[in-house]
């Protein structure tokens, strides 16, 4: 192998990798990770239902009524019949 194949080889290698590096966008994913990480799910919801009968002894009248009961984004949710609607339910 001549010295031309090994220099062409290099660069092509760092060049694919310099491309991958940046198709990826580390910092765009690390935040859309940290925006679905603050999204309570279904089942974080309906848990905070409970929680909300067992010390109120009755059920949550609307999903501001469970807000100290989650930690993240409980907006997209509402309770209808004493368990949560919305996405994933």
């Amino acid at each position: 192998m001549h010295l031309t194949h090994v220099a062409m080889a290099a660069a092509v290698t760092v060049s694919v990798a310099g491309v991958s590096y940046q198709a990826l966008d580390p910092a765009e994913l690390v935040a859309h990770a940290r925006v679905v990480a603050n999204q309570a799910s279904c089942r974080t919801v309906d848990t905070a239902i409970v929680a909300y009968v067992a010390l109120n002894d009755a059920q949550p009248e609307s999903i501001d009524d469970l807000a100290g009961y989650v930690k993240g984004d409980i907006t997209a949710y509402s309770v209808a019949g004493g368990v949560a609607t919305g996405p994933g339910c």
